[in-house]
């Protein structure tokens, strides 16, 4: 064996992400690959939508036309994976054959959900009572008013009209910006 077991990031075409997960789990198979590749994810997360004023949840790709690929980057593995049907190549690659780049210890902890990716810091100047638009995430496009405000968490409740009713939503500070009258 050349090196130790690291993730690798394939470029592939969008929408064949699950298909490229199959064949190369096919293909490490049928090559008796099995000690040099490992885990093959196409990584998603749940998202709510607001679809005719109902909230519907779905799995959606975090990374559309990526798969990650956990293996030890011999020769053999590298020419089976990246000859695979529907990869158009390795993240990290510079051309001409050479090998990919392993994604680092923090980037897969993120990617596989272990560790919390790092939250930008937002500045907001608001108090209670102020109106906001939301700019981000289900509510998105709606207006509301600033009830509660959380800054260490970076978080704040502001109520909506929602269905003629006044509705209280938690969203974090990135999620809104302060309406200028």
């Amino acid at each position: 064996m050349e090196g130790n077991k690291e993730w690798y990031v394939l470029h592939t075409y969008s929408g064949y992400e699950n298909k490229v997960k199959e064949n190369i789990e096919l293909r490490k198979e049928s090559m008796e690959m099995e000690d040099n590749i490992f885990q093959v994810m196409v990584p998603e997360e749940e998202v709510t939508e607001m679809k005719d004023g109902v909230q519907k949840k779905k799995n959606k790709k975090k990374f559309p036309g990526y798969v990650l690929v956990e293996m030890i980057m011999s020769d053999e593995a590298w020419f089976i994976v990246r000859n695979t049907p529907g990869v158009t190549g390795f993240v990290g690659s510079h051309g001409a054959g050479s090998k990919p780049s392993p994604l680092l210890p923090d980037e897969v902890a993120v990617l596989l959900g272990e560790m919390e990716a790092p939250k930008p810091v937002v500045d907001l100047d608001v108090e209670v009572g102020d109106p906001v638009e939301i700019i981000d995430g289900a509510f998105s496009g709606m207006a509301g008013t600033i009830e509660e405000l959380e800054p260490q968490q970076q978080k704040l409740k502001v109520s909506i009209e929602m269905f003629g009713r006044e509705t209280i939503a938690e969203l974090d500070y990135h999620q809104v910006r302060k309406e200028n009258f």
